[in-house]
């Protein structure tokens, strides 16, 4: 079938390949692009990062050479890249993959970014910078007082729900969670929940791979120990020798923000990869919770191949 045939009988239409971290995604989707002449657009908020490769596991430079990846390696780890620029982007390469007459597949663990793709953002107004400011100016102090997990606990008396779903450390997604609290006058988690089934931009095929919360486990932890033996350290190293400094968003991010007090000299890489898989483990649990809320997402355990080779079939049919 051709470009023009395809563009013909078929809205733009995308396959989505998201679950827990460590549940296989990469070599599936390489699978599926591969079988029905796709190209992958990433859809992991960390792997937009140049530099950043080992503490991402982000897809390896032979694993790229077998089919087109878009979004990777976008921008420096000390750029502001928000869910409205992914969208944005990620819309118009989707587009640009339809009209070659190939197959748009999504892969990644970052649901709200899978989200803003296919629903757009929640609209409260847009930010209001005093409020903002206000609230980054106060987790400054709380952290320079020695009690960084002011806002999350706050966010956790107001809207339960939304503090289950973000780490205590993900200080921009809370600030934000208490931003939609006060433009709306309502929780941030009933606001998103009501906006997540909206009309979606593309029809979307999501599969989602999970082999289980044992295998995952037990991945993540071997995942961990390869990032450490693989060079993390030397990587974080090496970012910190470019200047991207622990203060950065990106720098705060799994396995980064534990390798930090290694490269200082004040943590030892034994006590970092245990951290390291926990907190990746509880990570995997959020990612669980926002997946059971996708409206006709397809489990299949990474052994399914053939069904998921029939499922993209039956949807591009």
């Amino acid at each position: 079938m051709n470009a023009a045939t395809n563009k013909a009988t078929h809205p733009v239409s995308v396959v989505v390949v998201t679950g827990p971290t460590a549940s296989g995604k990469t070599e599936l989707a390489i699978q599926l692009a591969e079988r029905f002449g796709g190209e992958i657009i990433n859809a992991d908020s960390m792997q937009v990062y140049r530099y950043m490769d080992i503490g991402t596991a982000k897809p390896s430079l032979e694993e790229r050479a077998r089919v087109p990846h878009h979004l990777f390696d976008v921008v420096t780890p000390d750029a502001d890249y928000s869910a409205g620029r992914y969208a944005e982007t990620a819309r118009q390469v989707v587009r640009e993959i339809d009209a070659r007459g190939r197959i748009p597949i999504v892969t990644g663990g970052t649901g709200l970014y899978i989200r803003a793709l296919l629903h757009g953002l929640i609209n409260t107004g847009g930010a209001e910078p005093g409020l903002r400011q206000s609230l980054e100016a106060e987790a400054e102090q709380a952290l320079s007082d020695g009690n960084p997990g002011l806002l999350h606990e706050r966010l956790r008396k107001q809207d339960p729900a939304a503090a289950e779903s973000i780490h205590p450390h993900d200080i921009r997604r809370t600030i934000r969670a208490l931003e939609i609290i006060v433009q709306s006058g309502q929780m941030a988690s009933a606001v998103r929940e009501d906006h997540a089934f909206g009309e979606e931009a593309f029809p979307a095929l999501h599969l989602v791979l999970d082999p289980g919360r044992e295998v995952v486990s037990e991945r993540i932890a071997n995942r961990c120990q390869a990032m450490i033996d693989a060079g993390l350290l030397r990587e974080v190293r090496s970012l910190r020798e470019r200047g991207y400094g622990s203060e950065l968003r990106s720098m705060q991010a799994i396995g980064y923000r534990h390798i930090n007090p290694v490269a200082d000299g004040s943590d030892t890489l034994a006590n970092a990869v245990v951290a390291m898989a926990a907190d990746t483990r509880r990570f995997a649990r959020r990612q669980r919770t926002w997946l059971r809320k996708v409206n006709d997402a397809v489990w299949l355990d990474p052994t399914q191949e053939e069904e998921a080779f029939s499922r993209v079939e039956a949807f591009r049919a």
